[in-house]
């Protein structure tokens, strides 16, 4: 018997992962409002000196869940149908989404410099980057899912860079921890990596979108 998809559907699935991430993205102040709860009459200076490591594991997990949305929603703008694969690789995708919360809360009352933390915290993200990846590979290769103009501009290579970097910085951090949550900043290489990626899978005359 055919599976018969709606536009309702596949509504349904996106407004589900943004209501998820939303979740996830409000709930990670949670620690840092139970701390403000005991500010009492100390300065706000003190609060910001005795919490730094709080607050600078919430400002990179919430600016992570934000990219980590903008892509998704990115590759969801393409999509015109979709298949189990697409939901499954999806729910993949927020699993890793509703345990950065917990894995932000455990680095940072870890205190930093803990090997084990941070393998947990960023393979958390590097999940969440290999969920994307999957989901794409699912659209790359059904490309009757995709929309008109997003099946013109097929790039085999797109999301390749952020995992290959989200990996490097799980490796870095666990061997070399005192750098800590900054080996995340390698991200920021994700645009010349991807334009050589796609170079080399190619060649040089077509640009990299």
């Amino acid at each position: 018997m055919a599976v018969i998809r709606t536009e309702r559907g596949l509504d349904r699935l996106v407004n589900f992962s943004d209501a998820t991430v939303a979740i996830a993205i409000t709930i990670l102040i949670l620690p840092l409002v139970d701390e403000a709860s005991q500010i009492g009459h100390a300065s706000f200076g003190a609060f910001i000196g005795e919490n730094f490591w709080e607050i600078f594991a919430f400002v990179v997990s919430f600016a992570v869940i934000a990219r980590f949305w903008v892509v998704h929603h990115r590759i969801f703008e393409t999509v015109r149908d979709y298949n189990a694969a697409i939901v499954w690789f999806n729910f993949l995708w927020l699993l890793a989404i509703v345990v950065i919360p917990f894995s932000a809360n455990v680095i940072s009352a870890s205190g930093g410099q803990r090997p084990e933390v941070y393998a947990l915290y960023i393979g958390n993200m590097l999940l969440a980057t290999l969920a994307t990846r999957l989901i794409g590979t699912v659209l790359v290769r059904n490309p009757d899912l995709m929309t008109e103009e997003a099946r013109a501009d097929i790039d085999r290579t797109r999301g390749l860079a952020e995992l290959l970097l989200m990996a490097a910085a799980l490796v870095l951090a666990v061997l070399i921890p005192a750098i800590n949550l900054w080996w995340l900043f390698l991200l920021f290489l994700a645009g010349p990596l991807h334009a050589l990626l796609h170079r080399l899978a190619y060649g040089p005359s077509q640009k990299a979108a």
